[in-house]
């Protein structure tokens, strides 16, 4: 099952199946994709089947259908638009899970503390979001006012339910202030937590969808006064750990919210010339996992 949140303009907070290029409805099934996530841990089943079964009863219903195409717009409470597919209490992340993410790192920041965290058996593991400093598909991810090396981390994230195993995945932006954590990788926090430095969607993909979670491909393009100046592509292959670990790592003794998002760190690595700027556009797309796509926003200091 796909799953999304949208908004219409006469109706305000949907909730929906993808289908084709058609949107079933499911709203009157279920009020959020969280509660939809939260009822699969109460009955102990599978988020596809529970989705499922709301599709189900939605379609006895009559249930009314949107066009894909009419969703992709910008938020705006007058046009119908993507929300971000869960209401996710807390996002983390994972980093250093990619090889060259590694040897990359370790280049600018003259140390190998990258590379000893890949081939450790604890993976790096970060707060990331909270739900408003994230941002839906078509909405603003942003450039720290303070930081002149902004870049894309464009990734897998997963959904977290009552286990170690993922019960759903979605594309995510984890953008992040790069300078300012190659400075001083004490200044991580900084460089990961604040206004628009997280996107994710364009929807949940439940696990039964996903043929094999280590084959899911990514790629990335950044987009600036309508000229493709980066594409880099990566594979979920490539990661150096699983799912299920950096979950188990993530709940020691540490309590996890059911429906938190982890996203699960990046195989591309933008160059300095791909730097972000204001007005750039920044698509994420995955044959799995659908296509993310968010404009760039410069944050000022007030």
């Amino acid at each position: 099952m796909r799953l999304v949140q949208f908004h219409l303009p006469t109706k305000g907070k949907r909730v929906g199946v993808v289908d084709g290029e058609t949107v079933v409805d499911i709203t009157d099934e279920a009020v959020s994709s969280l509660a939809l996530v939260e009822l699969s841990v109460t009955q102990k089943q599978s988020l596809d089947a529970v989705v499922q079964k709301a599709l189900e009863r939605a379609r006895q219903r009559g249930a009314e259908t949107v066009t894909w195409d009419k969703l992709q717009n910008p938020p705006s409470l007058e046009k119908p638009h993507l929300l971000l597919p869960l209401d996710t209490p807390e996002v983390w992340g994972a980093g250093v899970t990619y090889k060259r993410s590694a040897e990359e790192r370790d280049e600018d920041s003259q140390t190998d503390i990258y590379t000893r965290v890949y081939f450790s058996d604890r993976p790096e593991l970060f707060f990331k979001a909270t739900l408003p400093r994230c941002s839906p598909p078509f909405g603003e991810i942003c450039i720290r006012s303070d930081s002149t090396f902004t870049a894309t981390e464009p990734e897998v994230a997963v959904v977290i339910g009552d286990g170690n195993e993922p019960i759903a995945f979605t594309l995510c932006n984890d953008v992040s202030a790069w300078d300012i954590e190659r400075e001083n990788p004490l200044y991580l926090p900084q460089s990961k937590i604040y206004l628009g430095c997280c996107a994710f969607g364009p929807m949940l993909v439940t696990r039964e969808q996903i043929a094999d979670p280590y084959a899911v491909e990514v790629t990335c393009r950044i987009i600036r006064n309508g000229a493709v100046i980066f594409e880099g592509h990566a594979s979920t292959a490539q990661m150096n750990r699983r799912f299920e670990d950096l979950i188990a790592f993530l709940r020691r003794d540490n309590p996890i919210p059911v429906g938190t998002l982890l996203t699960t760190g990046t195989g591309i690595m933008p160059p300095p010339e791909a730097a972000l700027r204001e007005g750039d556009i920044v698509e994420i797309e995955s044959p799995q996992l659908g296509k993310l796509v968010n404009f760039v926003r410069q944050l000022s200091r007030p």
